[in-house]
């Protein structure tokens, strides 16, 4: 699969997800084999205002290629100048938000709220492909409610607008990630654009991630919270697209050694106080139906070391 002049490894892709897909966990998706890694969402306003807290989100490890990274914010001339100013930076693809569903975030007129302006979405593709000289991107959601479903008219208008691809997630902001996604409009955005379209929603293995390719068409399957704690789903996707086998669940030990791996990762990159803190969630996520599971998510919460954490995780074992 190829992006503008960006060749994917492979057609599965870790999705951007805000406080999830950092560096750390980058990096391990990397180690699984993911074709192409997803960094948070970076506010444009606040590269152009130099905000020193949107510094970490755009660090990049020299191993995580190729990458993508993404900008939301609702003015055009703000868009593209903040992706002229980072170009240099090590990543291969600009991504556009215009999926995301958190109210302060619609309330600015901002993600999905920008599915209700054709015009402004193809303004702010334009001006921002005119202004770098790397692949632009999109991401898009099924439309913002069950009256205005648009993702046909939006993918087109922003392949008129110079971008290279498009991402596509089966709900409406209004159902944010319940209920069962449409694949359907994948399907029907695929038949509507030459760019490459990836597919998103529900990939909850990699029998999902064929069945969503041979029913869309799509040519590329994103993976977003179902990669949470189970960095494996790429490694699994890969072997099921080759031999059409899923390897064994990775093993206790492996599972504790890739945690600490995570957790060493997280504090090399953000110090021990913060780094131990958000590896608290990582931790709840890679211990979902273990033995003990319940408990150790309450003993993580009080971890504060590397030492804490090591002699919790050495506790897990498996449920009955």
């Amino acid at each position: 699969m190829k992006i503008g002049n960006v060749e994917l490894k492979n057609p599965y892709i870790l999705a951007p997800m805000a406080g999830v897909s950092d560096l750390p966990f980058r990096c391990i998706c990397n180690d699984m084999g993911a074709g192409l890694l997803s960094m948070e969402m970076v506010s444009a306003q606040a590269l152009l205002y130099r905000n020193k807290n949107t510094e970490g989100l755009l660090e990049i490890h020299p191993k995580e290629h190729p990458v993508s990274l993404q900008l939301f914010g609702s003015k055009p001339e703000v868009i593209s100048e903040a992706a002229k100013r980072i170009e240099d930076r090590d990543f291969q693809i600009l991504d556009i938000n215009m999926g995301c569903p958190v109210p302060k975030i619609v309330k600015n007129g901002e993600g999905s709220a920008l599915m209700k302006n054709p015009k402004l979405v193809y303004e702010i593709v334009r001006q921002t492909v005119n202004a770098i000289q790397k692949p632009v991107t999109v991401k898009i959601r099924k439309g913002f409610n069950e009256n205005q479903i648009n993702a046909v008219e939006i993918a087109k208008i922003v392949e008129e607008a110079g971008a290279k691809a498009i991402s596509v997630h089966g709900r409406t902001r209004e159902e944010y990630y319940s209920g069962k996604a449409d694949w359907d409009i994948i399907r029907q955005v695929k038949e509507g654009v030459s760019i490459p379209v990836i597919g998103n929603g529900d990939v909850t293995s990699p029998q999902k991630a064929k069945e969503m390719m041979e029913l869309t068409g799509c040519d590329g399957v994103m993976i977003g919270r179902y990669a949470r704690g189970n960095p494996w789903i790429f490694r699994d996707c890969l072997s099921y697209e080759k031999n059409g086998t899923v390897p064994e669940r990775p093993s206790l030990q492996e599972i504790k050694e890739v945690m600490l791996y995570h957790g060493k990762l997280q504090l090399e990159y953000k110090g021990e106080y913060i780094g131990i803190r958000e590896m608290r969630k990582h931790v709840a996520w890679y211990t979902k139906g273990l033995k003990g599971s319940a408990k150790i998510r309450d003993q993580i919460n009080h971890v504060t070391t590397y030492e804490d954490l090591k002699r919790t995780i050495d506790q897990i074992g498996y449920c009955n």
